[in-house]
């Protein structure tokens, strides 16, 4: 068993001011997402996002953070928040929804890109592939709040979390870390340029990268919940499964509908 680092979760504190590693974390990928996108508007020379990058960045921080906080409300603890609306603005005490965060995130891109009448396909394609690395970033910090805990277990490396009783635990956020983030990219970003061939294949017409992503996230998403200690307020529900298991086949289910409709209309 190994023993889990005690990591103060505020960096510094300026009096009632703190900076705390969770913050940093989701600064960190959004830092590597607008330098790779940067990088990939050049190579791929398109100039007019380019020029409005700035702009679809703020909407973008926008619809992750407003969308990841209503999907955790919604979807997970909907009576408690009920109960205590104003702790619906505590995102400093943790409590965030990829699944909400890329519903958010999706709604963000789409408003922007038609109102400045840009291809939103070719924006999605630019994007995700660098997601990944915003999700391995946001999966240390839950490991360094010692949140988001394994299920019981006597494998080697199991640790005892502080405030998850007296039993070693599967170190699940560092298994999400290295599947949703360092796996995930290295798949994506390998594969980023096929629809910007200058005679993509049908297979990879623009917006095919969103629906890649969809279905792996998905895929890896369910088989890293059966480490994770399911949400203790909502347990397991239909089938045995997760809210995030739930939320993950709706999510492939939609990746493969999208690349199918994106290559018949290719």
């Amino acid at each position: 068993m190994l023993t889990f680092p005690q990591i103060d979760p505020v960096i510094i504190a300026f009096g009632p001011l703190k900076v705390r590693w969770y913050g940093l974390m989701y600064v960190l990928g959004f830092a590597a997402t607008y330098l790779l996108v940067k990088y990939q508007l050049r190579r791929f020379r398109w100039q007019e996002l380019a020029e409005r990058i700035d702009n679809l960045n703020l909407y973008l921080i926008l619809g992750v953070i407003i969308g990841g906080r209503l999907g955790y409300v919604f979807f997970y603890q909907p009576a408690y928040f009920l109960a205590h609306p104003l702790e619906v603005f505590a995102t400093w005490q943790g409590g965030m929804s990829f699944h909400g965060g890329c519903i958010g995130v999706i709604l963000a891109g789409t408003i922007f890109c038609r109102y400045h009448q840009l291809n939103f396909w070719r924006a999605a394609d630019l994007y995700v592939v660098t997601i990944p690395l915003g999700l391995g970033f946001g999966r240390l910090g839950n490991f360094i709040n010692g949140e988001l805990y394994g299920r019981v277990t006597e494998v080697p490396w199991a640790m005892l979390f502080p405030g998850a009783g007296p039993l070693p635990r599967h170190p699940s956020q560092l298994y999400e870390a290295l599947l949703e983030g360092v796996l995930l990219f290295i798949i994506l970003w390998a594969v980023k340029h096929k629809p910007w061939q200058e005679a993509p294949s049908s297979l990879w017409p623009h917006g095919s990268m969103l629906a890649l992503f969809l279905i792996l996230y998905g895929l890896v998403r369910i088989v890293v919940e059966w480490f994770r200690e399911p949400d203790p307020y909502l347990g397991l529900l239909m089938f045995r499964m997760t809210m995030g298991q739930l939320l993950s086949t709706i999510m492939i289910i939609a990746g493969l509908a999208l690349w199918s409709l994106l290559a018949v209309k290719k």
